[in-house]
């Protein structure tokens, strides 16, 4: 960042470690959770801190879920065939913005529409590439968001 530039998202969030707490608190609260803890039932004991890495390139840090995870491809097979409702989907971004709160992530306006911009289009994707039958783009970057703008991607 220069002076002139304004701080990333990942930046301004507080870094890898904000989205480490944020995960933490997350998916403790997923387990307790009657309609989408069943989805992460069997998930890996480091499903948390591999989703705050995600996020944290997404909002523009390191792109360590890329070159330690895989990137989009990655990510993308964890989705597959999982059936995603639209219910879940919704439990989903309520649980995340009450972590988001829980842990004190910034609460400007600026900084929490594009948050929940991105978690927004992100779920509502999830869903799509989680029924039987989707045909996603098996390949795309990891998209990077900033404040209010919402990145295209055309395969």
């Amino acid at each position: 960042m220069t002076e002139n530039e304004p701080p990333t998202l990942y930046e301004w969030a507080g870094g890898s470690e904000a989205f480490e707490r944020l995960t933490d608190v997350f998916y403790g609260l997923v387990r307790k959770d009657d309609l989408i803890g069943p989805l992460f039932a069997h998930m890996d004991a480091g499903h948390p801190r591999y989703v705050a890495m995600w996020l944290a390139e997404v909002f523009g840090g390191p792109d360590s879920y890329t070159r330690e995870r895989g990137g989009y491809p990655h990510m993308l097979a964890h989705h597959l065939g999982k059936g995603v409702t639209e219910p879940q989907r919704r439990r989903w971004v309520n649980l995340l913005m009450d972590a988001a709160d829980e842990v004190n992530l910034p609460a400007d306006p600026e900084f929490r529409a594009a948050f929940a911009s991105y978690v927004e289009w992100g779920t509502r994707l999830a869903v799509e590439n989680s029924q039987p039958g989707a045909t996603p783009p098996t390949q795309a970057p990891v998209p990077h968001w900033g404040w209010g703008v919402a990145p295209p991607y055309q395969p």
